[in-house]
């Protein structure tokens, strides 16, 4: 239980990251992930990369500027302007995908921005290699110092299923609203390279 923890990424690299040693039981048709970041960096960086064989950017949450989101779902991606933060606050950020209708869910400190479409009838492969802090341009592999991250991620939660203004309401306080493939109370992750946990 990381409850208290962060994971510190003190520079950037491109061999140091986290890897979640965890994925979906199946194909995903909809899909939830929740995670908090800390960070002054104002270039181009991932978050979170779920990579298959197939499509390395499968899910991809990006940050390509201050002032914007990126969530690529099987490749193609949608944008999320929000407002600036102040550089010493940290970031909550929540989106979600459902395949029936391609609606991308996006959620930034608990508040919700207008929704958006993408890959509307699209089957995320369950076969994936989970990563923070680095973007995949192949399964674990191929990555750029460019793109990587370098601050405190926490609160990392990932679901098959959708989230509603309460269920994210309860993610920020650690309080999942039901059990997530993966969360922060329950977080199989191996770091590689240059991370540490700290309180």
């Amino acid at each position: 239980d990381l409850y208290t923890e962060v994971l510190v990424f003190p520079q950037e690299t491109n061999d140091s990251y986290v890897l979640v040693n965890a994925m979906p039981e199946q194909p995903l048709q909809n899909f939830s992930v929740c995670l908090r970041s800390y960070t002054d960096l104002t270039r181009p960086y991932s978050l979170f990369s779920y990579a298959t064989k197939a499509q390395d950017n499968e899910i991809l949450l990006f940050k390509p500027r201050p002032g914007e989101y990126q969530l690529y779902v099987g490749g193609k991606a949608v944008s999320f302007p929000i407002p600036e933060a102040s550089p010493m606050e940290s970031q909550h950020v929540c989106a979600t995908w459902e395949s029936t209708t391609g609606i991308v869910g996006f959620w930034i400190d608990g508040k919700a921005r207008p929704r958006k479409g993408v890959q509307k009838g699209y089957t995320v492969s369950n076969e994936a290699v989970i990563v923070l802090g680095q973007k995949q341009d192949s399964r674990t592999g191929s990555f750029d110092a460019g793109q990587s991250f370098a601050g405190e991620i926490s609160d990392v939660y990932m679901w098959d299923s959708g989230l509603s203004d309460r269920d994210v309401s309860s993610v920020m306080d650690n309080e999942p609203f039901r059990a997530p493939i993966f969360g922060w109370r329950n977080f199989p992750y191996e770091t590689k390279g240059e991370v540490y946990l700290k309180p």
